[in-house]
């Protein structure tokens, strides 16, 4: 297992979490997944794997559709760090962008079909 760091680009928000090698990411063609274009972990972590450390009302939260997901994003740089699923509320998916030990554009990657959800 790798300890993983990330952070938002002003560090008000930052994160950690600890997970095999990142070889893979995943992106998704819904609304808000394709105006972002983020490369997303295609592993979802629970709550309790995921460690965050947030500046005093520095996380702020975007929820659309349903309400069930939650996107989370900086207050004061506006990256999205990390959201909570649709389909397994109380996991996350993390911005591979946001993560230090992460080179993103070599990263093979997959699409979800999430704009049929």
């Amino acid at each position: 297992m790798t300890t993983y760091n990330g952070s938002c680009h002003c560090g008000d928000i930052r994160f950690t979490f600890e997970h095999e090698e990142i070889q893979t990411g995943l992106r998704c063609n819904c609304s808000i997944c394709k105006r972002r274009g983020a490369v997303m972990s295609d592993f979802t972590l629970a709550a309790k794997d995921l460690v965050i450390d947030a500046k005093p009302g520095g996380l702020g939260l975007y929820q659309f559709g349903s309400g069930v997901a939650k996107h989370y994003f900086c207050k004061q740089c506006g990256i999205y760090p990390f959201h909570e699923t649709l389909r397994m509320p109380g996991h996350f998916r993390i911005n591979l962008g946001c993560v230090e030990e992460v080179n993103p554009y070599a990263l093979e990657t997959s699409v979800f079909d999430g704009k049929s959800l």
